[in-house]
């Protein structure tokens, strides 16, 4: 069967819930679903948009979001997602960059949209949802008056354009083709995660991240085509969490290891209180497991607790159960059935099992980076493999095991220091909380070793501890790998979805200077 697609579920089952806030009392069924994303398309369609085209969306968890993406991907057009936490400067930049000829707001966001609408220079249509403010028009008010039949005519399938995090840098739209297949058939994505994770009628698919996100963006559309049921959040909360799992009988989750250790960290009568036995595939990507909260997890909801290694340009993916996890503690896993994978020298030479080098990937996809014909010529190598930019090795059995990315190298006296390490050490002392490792100026080594930690809030933050854990390293590094120092802070910058975003700590250190590693 090739027919994968909100349309052939409202045929057979109209009435069962296709995506249910749980936070917000918002359900939609797939015949609401299906008709809303109909008329959306019909009102791009008015507004002048054609196939080939991109639209930009700034919007808020809600139900609208698969309905406003269907309705892109079955007009064939590109659609790109936009974070809530940039800068306006930032979101105008990735409506400018993607070449969007419309922006589609939410209200609730409408103060961050004016400021990016008010910095844009190619014109785009703006058009806002759940209310409207002007220059934004109601886009709402429009769709009520479009058809709810499909739009006349074959149209390619709408590939969505996601933005890499651009942890690093501004960030960047992965671009593909448009695919010469309708919307009814789905990407080789569809396949392998259905194959995975058993994605059908049957699944209860919670979505407590950003839908903006590759990860929970990609799996609720691919839950949406297997006829599942979403049940998403407004936004992350630990209690909201469980409580969504015990009421709608969750059997799937897309989860980042921050959710996972604040919902470790409940009072034991919250999280002991909760029934998760429905769950059948807890899946965690998005960012580095530490080990010690990967093995709670697993105590706490058993083995079910599954991860992805992919990035948002998809070109790679690899996957482990818990089961093998343990068996492999630490690895993320084998690659995807049609994924090849390598592990190369600086010079591109392959490394054999157990050396560590830069990970290549390959299975099949080509993507380019939207606007940057440099680096996408730089992205394969000649036998077709791209790379995330993470460094890693093999074990004899054809594991993955993640050391650390090559964008967070420091160097120490020319000798090339990778933090992970580090910061894996440091996160198995039960005073850190949190904790990341980053290279600070030195005048004599070019770089130092720096620990930035959160102590955990029972622990005092006094010389004393700082003593304690740099005795922790010495006996738990190798004198190359152990921090020169420590600094303590309240918190860590991270991303939505996790990620260290460790180009602002080094900024707090290499501010001044004519350069920053």
């Amino acid at each position: 069967m090739t027919d994968y697609h909100p349309a052939t579920v409202a045929q057979h089952t109209p009435r069962k819930r296709a995506m249910v806030m749980a936070d917000l009392g918002q359900a939609t069924d797939y015949r609401q679903l299906v008709d809303q994303s109909n008329r959306l398309a019909h009102a791009f369609a008015d507004a002048g948009l054609r196939e080939g085209d991109t639209v930009a969306f700034l919007l808020e968890n809600s139900c609208a979001y698969p309905e406003l993406m269907w309705a892109a991907k079955n007009s064939g057009m590109r659609y790109v997602c936009i974070s809530t936490h940039l800068t306006a400067d930032d979101a105008a930049y990735i409506v400018r960059d993607s070449g969007a000829r419309m922006l589609v707001a939410s209200f609730g966001l409408r103060d961050l949209a004016g400021q990016a609408a008010a910095l844009l220079d190619n014109g785009p249509a703006l058009f806002m949802i759940g209310g409207s403010e002007p220059p934004f028009r109601d886009l709402d008010a429009i769709a009520r008056e479009c058809s709810a039949q499909p739009l006349q005519g074959q149209r390619r399938r709408g590939p969505s354009m996601l933005y890499s995090s651009g942890t690093t840098g501004r960030p960047k739209g992965v671009r593909t083709s448009i695919p010469d297949a309708p919307p009814h058939e789905p990407p080789q994505r569809f396949a392998m995660l259905q194959k995975q994770y058993g994605l059908g009628p049957d699944t209860v698919f919670l979505n407590p991240g950003p839908f903006y996100h590759a990860g929970p963006n990609r799996f609720m559309m691919s839950v949406l085509r297997a006829g599942g049921t979403v049940i998403g959040l407004s936004r992350f909360s630990p209690e909201a969490t469980l409580r969504a799992i015990e009421e709608h009988g969750v059997t799937h989750g897309f989860f980042v290891p921050t959710m996972f250790s604040r919902m470790l960290a409940l009072p034991d009568d919250i999280r002991n209180a909760v029934d998760t036995k429905s769950l059948r595939h807890a899946i965690h990507a998005a960012a580095p497991c530490p080990v010690p909260l990967k093995q709670a997890m697993i105590d706490w909801w058993g083995p079910v607790i599954d991860e992805l290694y992919a990035g948002t340009e998809a070109f790679g993916h690899t996957f482990i159960t818990s089961a093998e996890w343990l068996d492999h503690v630490g690895s993320v896993g084998r690659p995807a059935k049609g994924c090849r994978l390598k592990i190369v020298d600086e010079d591109g030479r392959t490394l054999p099992q157990g050396q560590a080098g830069r990970i290549m990937m390959t299975n099949g996809l080509k993507i380019a980076y939207h606007g940057d014909a440099a680096k996408s010529a730089a992205l394969y190598d000649e036998d077709g493999y791209a790379s995330l930019g993470d460094i890693g090795y093999l074990d004899e059995d054809g594991y993955l095991y993640l050391t650390d990315r090559e964008s967070h190298m420091i160097i120490v006296g020319g000798v090339n220091v990778y933090p992970q390490e580090i910061e894996n050490a440091l996160l198995r002392h039960p005073a850190v909380e949190d904790a990341a490792v980053i290279g600070v100026p030195d005048e004599d080594l070019g770089e130092r070793i720096k620990a930035v930690i959160q102590l955990h809030p029972h622990v005092t933050r006094d010389a004393a501890v700082a003593d304690e854990i740099m005795e922790f390293c010495r006996h738990n590094l190798s004198a190359y790998n152990r921090p020169h120092s420590i600094d303590f802070g309240d918190s860590l910058p991270r991303s939505p979805m996790g990620k260290l975003l460790k180009k602002q700590l080094r900024e707090r250190y290499w501010s001044g200077l004519d350069r920053m590693i």
